[in-house]
């Protein structure tokens, strides 16, 4: 019998096995000072592109005010417990009703985070005996919730509607012998690539197929649409979506989700996600945090307004110098290059150190080898200035790769990973 770390010691993942040469720096990087456009990275100023702070909401004095009176009132710990047994307050009912006016949901519930909160909802809505069809590029959240699921699930190809055709028929039998329901599962925007699901096309299957359509919208929620509602009001079918769910992670600068639904749905919902039933209630600091921060959201168009000038302004700029930034359909911008993961690790520490720009790097297993994928996040807060020198560094960087600076640089990098 082999010591259940054996597998461990040999073998560190896809990702970890790099750990030697990029922990500190490509990964687990410690970003410092306010979060904002430029932040400091190892006592170096940069200019960041990574932090999903779309509306410029994460340093803003209103609400950095009312986090900090909350918390001076409150504390850390109250609510005690779960909502369920002694952590339900007026606060977390009040914000649940302005989130499901918000996005025209009959009710909606709260999350502590939004990873466990998928999790916890996609394991609630389905019995062994029901099926599950979702994007084969969907965020991890989802495909956790999905390995939970005891039943049979289906991978359809990225939004394609062939692909999903072919898959709720094949569920359509299996749930016809089981007696079970569909759940389809899309994002409204994918974090990758930054397109947006194609909700309209699948909402339209409801007229052949009898499921049941759950939405990840959590890059859409207050970026898409025309008050911020989200990718469903954006494409105008939020009355299609059965199951809505955001976080406050990104567009409200924040610890927290929610999901909407209809009445009946979230009052099930509220009696079974285990994630919520056996933890601690969110705390009453981030609940009013969250309230100023939906109410900056309804009430001050003008950030979502920036935040576009800002998104348009990056994009056509790097599609005017002819990079590819795919197809994307939101604030998200991915940069696609051609190389290898030492290549990446050169390039990425030349951004950094000798243009002072700052950006996620994603590369195999997430996308396919001797691909590399730059995702650029665009704020309210950041600067044509920022835009120009961003622009300039990446025609540079691309020149370095493209004549062999970063092969060469890199050459060491890939000694050391093969020992």
């Amino acid at each position: 019998m082999a010591d259940l770390f054996d597998k461990i010691y040999k073998d560190k993942g896809p990702l970890g096995k790099w750990s030697e040469v990029a922990e500190g720096y490509f990964v687990f990087p410690k970003l410092e000072g306010p979060i904002s456009n430029r932040m400091k990275f190892r006592g170096q100023d940069v200019i960041t592109w990574s932090i999903n702070d779309y509306l410029g909401l994460a340093n803003h004095p209103d609400v950095r005010k009312v986090d900090a009176e909350a918390a001076a009132q409150w504390g850390s710990a109250y609510p005690m417990g779960a909502r369920m047994m002694s952590g339900h307050t007026d606060l977390h009912e009040k914000l649940q009703d302005e989130l499901a006016s918000f996005v025209s949901k009959e009710a909606a519930y709260l999350l502590n985070f939004g990873y466990q909160g998928m999790v916890s909802t996609i394991d609630a809505l389905v019995s062994k005996k029901d099926v599950i069809v979702y994007d084969v590029d969907a965020h991890a959240c989802i495909i956790d919730g999905v390995r939970l699921h005891l039943g049979q699930r289906f991978t359809y190809k990225h939004n394609d509607m062939e692909s999903i055709e072919k898959n709720l028929q094949r569920a359509e039998k299996i749930a016809e012998q089981t007696g079970g329901g569909i759940l389809v599962i899309s994002e409204g925007v994918f974090g990758m690539r930054g397109e947006q699901g194609k909700l309209k096309e699948i909402i339209a299957l409801k007229e052949k197929y009898n499921f049941r359509f759950l939405v990840d919208d959590a890059h859409g929620f207050g970026t898409l649409g025309a008050t911020g509602a989200g990718a469903g009001e954006e494409q105008g079918v939020q009355d299609g979506i059965d199951v809505y769910f955001a976080t406050f992670a990104k567009s409200l600068a924040s610890t927290g989700a929610f999901i909407a639904a209809d009445q009946e749905i979230i009052d099930y919902l509220k009696y079974n996600l285990r994630s919520q039933m056996f933890a601690k209630s969110l705390q009453m600091q981030l609940v009013i945090g969250a309230l100023k921060r939906l109410e900056m959201l309804r009430t001050m168009p003008q950030l979502k307004e920036k935040l576009w000038e800002n998104v348009n302004t990056l994009q056509n700029g790097l599609k005017d110098r002819g990079f590819d930034i795919g197809t994307t359909q939101s604030c998200v911008t991915p940069v696609y290059l051609k190389g290898s993961i030492p290549e990446a690790m050169a390039l990425v520490n030349d951004l950094r150190e000798n243009y002072g720009i700052f950006c996620s790097i994603v590369v195999y297993p997430v996308i396919p080898k001797g691909m590399i994928l730059l995702r650029l996040i665009p704020t309210a807060t950041h600067s044509m200035e920022d835009i120009e020198e961003t622009l300039a560094a990446f025609s540079a960087i691309r020149e370095r790769l493209e004549n062999g600076t970063y092969r060469r640089l890199s050459a060491g990098v890939a000694a050391a990973m093969e020992k």
